[in-house]
């Protein structure tokens, strides 16, 4: 870790504090978790919906290049404006030179991870343009002045009473009113007069289609369709992964996303932009940032396969328990641990760390990604190059010399019973990262090895 940069764990530390949050926040998502199981098994070709995903998405991974140039060309020929990023600087300044070529001073964005990814909105705020997020809990952490939480639900880690006070300070809404539907009337009305003023609209993507030059939105809001059909300039910001090869593949995969999210059946918008209307302009923005690199690594390329559909985060033990914050990088959760190293080693060296490595998450990703495997496959990456702590990497060493030698093993075993049993306290102690949060258990009367022994005579 930079200096001066707080762990993960150090970070989940301060959202622990408040255990009545960590709580709500653990249950809320395993509720949702429910939604997606129930919404799965629903489903008898479930997991050939699985299966299938997994497999377009290795087709289009080993065939990306030609894919991407099938992609622009009939992009173009919709009429499409396609541009080129090799990172977020890049694409910050495309998106900048656009507006400004426009005389646009005020931009109303639609949730997009990628734009997060990149930090468009201060980039965009220090040359002088308002960036207005229209997703409801995106427009939440904006007010809060806080990134996202998680890449489906936001503003998951706030109730809605600490809403109603941001609202209240911001919006003009009345003092202590924590109601949502009336909060959520608050926000529309506020929202209605940014679309209805704003000449351009930014917009991520979902899904592009090779076959046909389109790509799709999703949103349960309608706010990507009304900011995109109402402002002169529509840009959207693509992440090159994005791609799938035909038109006849996107029911797989929208049947997929959303059960996976938030356990619907399917998002309320599922938008096509495929050619700007008379008068209008789509302006698509192709992003590597680092993807090209990653899909290089062998061992990690499968995680580019992922859809942004947050099911990892909602079944995860240590993010629900942890928040979205604590992973300090844009994408939170398993998904986030495995790419964020990918463009920072030493800076996101302690996320791989952040996991049980239960294979929970592994379990419910729509594409097979193997997330946990891949968790574990960084884990030793990092060590070698050297960016593990220091601490930890000792502590395995210690363990290593320990586990590969059965006397000291022995000797270990029987201490460790000795002092439970006879000085608890040289284990009971702060100095035990292990019994900050649980009991240390009763020492067992013989080892393992010793009752083997004694049952075979």
């Amino acid at each position: 870790m930079e200096a001066g940069k707080q762990t993960h764990s150090e970070l989940a530390g301060g959202f622990n504090a408040d255990e009545q949050r960590v709580d709500w926040h653990d249950e809320t998502l395993w509720w949702i978790r429910q939604k997606r199981d129930k919404a799965a098994h629903g489903i008898p070709e479930w997991e050939l919906l699985r299966e299938t995903a997994s497999q377009i998405k290795n087709n289009v991974l080993s065939g990306l290049a030609a894919y991407l140039e099938n992609f622009e060309a009939r992009a173009l020929e919709n009429g499409i404006k396609v541009h080129w990023a090799a990172d977020a600087a890049a694409h910050n300044q495309i998106v900048y030179r656009i507006l400004k070529e426009k005389e646009v001073t005020q931009l109303v964005k639609s949730k997009s991870m990628l734009t997060e990814e990149c930090h468009l909105n201060t980039f965009l705020e220090e040359k002088g343009i308002s960036v207005i997020d229209s997703d409801l809990g995106e427009r939440i952490v904006q007010l809060a002045k806080e990134p996202p939480s998680h890449i489906v639900l936001p503003c998951i880690h706030k109730k809605k009473e600490e809403i109603g006070e941001l609202f209240h300070e911001h919006l003009g809404t009345a003092a202590g009113e924590s109601d949502p539907q009336v909060l959520t009337e608050a926000a529309r009305q506020h929202l209605r007069e940014v679309f209805l003023t704003s000449k351009a609209a930014l917009t991520g993507v979902n899904f592009a289609i090779a076959e046909t030059g389109e790509f799709v939105v999703c949103t349960n809001e309608g706010n990507a369709d009304l900011g995109a059909h109402l402002a002169d300039v529509h840009i959207a910001s693509m992440g090159i992964e994005k791609i799938i090869p035909e038109r006849a593949h996107l029911g797989v995969f929208l049947r997929l996303l959303t059960r996976s999210a938030t356990g619907q059946p399917i998002t309320t918008y599922s938008s096509h932009f495929k050619k700007p209307a008379p008068g209008q302009e789509i302006h698509l923005i192709l992003v590597d940032n680092g993807r090209t690199e990653h899909m290089g690594r062998e061992d990690f390329r499968a995680s580019l396969k992922c859809i942004r559909c947050g099911a990892c985060m909602n079944t995860c033990p240590v993010y629900r328990r942890s928040g979205g914050h604590s992973y300090h990088y844009t994408i939170s959760g398993p998904i986030g641990a495995i790419l964020a190293p990918n463009l920072d080693r030493k800076k996101y060296a302690d996320l791989p760390f952040a996991s049980t490595l239960c294979g929970s998450c592994s379990n419910v990703c729509p594409v097979k990604i193997d997330i946990h495997q891949q968790l574990y496959k960084w884990r030793q990456v990092i060590v070698q190059e050297g960016h593990a702590d220091l601490a930890k990497k000792l502590s395995m060493k210690g363990m290593s010399l320990l586990l590969s030698s059965p006397s000291a093993y022995r000797i270990a075993g029987k201490s460790g019973r000795w002092l439970l049993r006879h000085a608890p306290f040289a284990m009971n102690n702060k100095f035990n990262p292990w019994y900050k949060q649980r009991e240390m258990p009763a020492p067992p009367e013989q080892s393992f090895s010793e009752w083997y022994k004694k049952m075979k005579k």
